[in-house]
């Protein structure tokens, strides 16, 4: 049963966020710099004043929430907080409560997201190895999220963090994940990356899917984004030409993408329809270790330049389509990122350092207007959690108070 969320708080505090800089949290953490202001708080860079680590915190308002505003904001602390000790996963360093704000201490990525390493600077294409590396990282953070039963809902380049040169790369904004193993949360998450299940328009009453499997699909068009540059499809669903074309032919990807043999054949078992039939992500992880070679000798080149989304630009990650196939796909020509198709702007990152090259999109609680209807209140604020009826444990065993500040 879906319940319908919370809409943002309204402003109940004068305080402007950059009155905030300068403070010392736990006479520890230094907010020296604001990454992003949105409709629930405040994203604000940090230095541990002791040994000069930079962190980024998370300043969630506690002020003025309704009962269920605030338990969203619990939950998604606590979800991210049970699986942050993994290494390819956003660290929580440490939460801190006062009576108007939650803070959340993370680890912080100042080289951006993955979006931005395939788009701007090609780091990954015709490089299979680092693909390989890369991908493989993603798909362990996954694996064990769902090993302790949180599936994320919300995978895509624009939530995977990059460190060390896009080396290394780290889950974050858990905003939509759930327990929930099985979910009739229709619409949650990025129309890109959504399975055929999840975009269930008008669903039976008690229907519902698979969040694994959703979570599977997710990667494979990661995996796209990847090794190829570009998006399979819109969105995979019959409305859209490409999709329709894979459907009735499971070779097609390979027509109008470089795909190796081998990694088409892995696709076909990861965007299989039949969310029953998919393969798991135990099964996804080993076969990307065993697949020699994810292209063919020849790349078809990404577009560029890169673009900011506050300005029209060439839709990037657009399927490949040969000249032949040019009038019957011309729409699938459109695919990119979600936020440049919608007008949405990008998902939350608490933890990126603003990009000037997207400097729209460095807000990390941009109030965004989906396309597709959204399963929670990330259409106002991307970190916000969908209801759900599961305790949500009270973070204070976990919290540092800090006393009232004295204006």
């Amino acid at each position: 049963m879906n319940i319908t969320p919370p809409a943002s708080p309204k402003p109940t505090c004068t305080l402007q966020p950059s009155d905030r800089l300068g403070e010392i949290l736990a006479g520890q953490y230094q907010l020296t710099e604001i990454l992003g202001v949105g409709a629930y708080g405040v994203v604000y860079k940090a230095i541990d004043i002791h040994n000069g680590v930079t962190y980024a915190v998370k300043a969630l308002n506690r002020v003025g929430l309704e009962p269920r505003q605030h338990s969203f904001q619990q939950r998604e602390i606590q979800l991210h907080y049970q699986v942050s000790q993994h290494p390819s996963i956003v660290s929580m360093e440490n939460i801190l409560e006062s009576p108007d704000c939650t803070y959340v201490v993370m680890e912080y990525c100042p080289e951006g997201d993955l979006f931005s390493k395939i788009t701007e600077e090609e780091r990954y294409i015709g490089n299979d190895e680092l693909a390989r590396s890369v991908f493989l990282q993603i798909i362990e953070a996954v694996e064990y999220c769902h090993s302790v039963g949180i599936y994320h809902r919300d995978l895509k380049p624009e939530n995977i963090l990059v460190k060390d040169g896009g080396m290394t790369v780290k889950l974050a904004d858990f905003g939509l994940a759930t327990k929930d193993y099985w979910t009739s949360d229709f619409g949650c998450g990025s129309t890109f990356y959504m399975s055929p299940e999840c975009q269930e328009t008008n669903p039976q009453p008690m229907t519902c899917y698979l969040s694994a499997a959703n979570d599977v699909w997710s990667l494979g068009v990661i995996l796209v984004n990847l090794t190829c540059g570009r998006n399979p499809w819109k969105r995979a669903s019959r409305e859209d030409s490409t999709f329709r074309a894979y459907m009735k032919d499971r070779n097609f990807l390979k027509t109008i993408l470089p795909l190796s043999d081998e990694l088409d054949s892995i696709l076909r078992k990861v965007f299989e329809p039949d969310a029953r039939r998919r393969c798991s992500i135990v099964q996804l992880h080993q076969m990307i270790l065993n697949c020699p070679r994810f292209t063919k000798t020849s790349i078809v080149a990404p577009p560029s330049p890169p673009y900011s989304p506050v300005e029209p630009v060439q839709e990037v990650f657009a399927p490949y389509v040969p000249a032949q196939q040019a009038c019957e796909y011309q729409q699938s020509l459109a695919t990119h990122f979600s936020h440049l198709n919608t007008g949405v702007a990008p998902a939350a990152k608490a933890v990126q350092a603003p990009s000037k090259a997207r400097s729209f999109a460095a807000s990390p609680f941009m109030p965004t207007q989906p396309k597709m209807p959204t399963c929670g209140p990330q259409a106002y604020f991307s970190s916000v959690l969908p209801w759900c009826n599961n305790f949500i444990p009270n973070l204070s065993k976990h919290a540092t108070f800090i006393p009232p500040r004295v204006f």
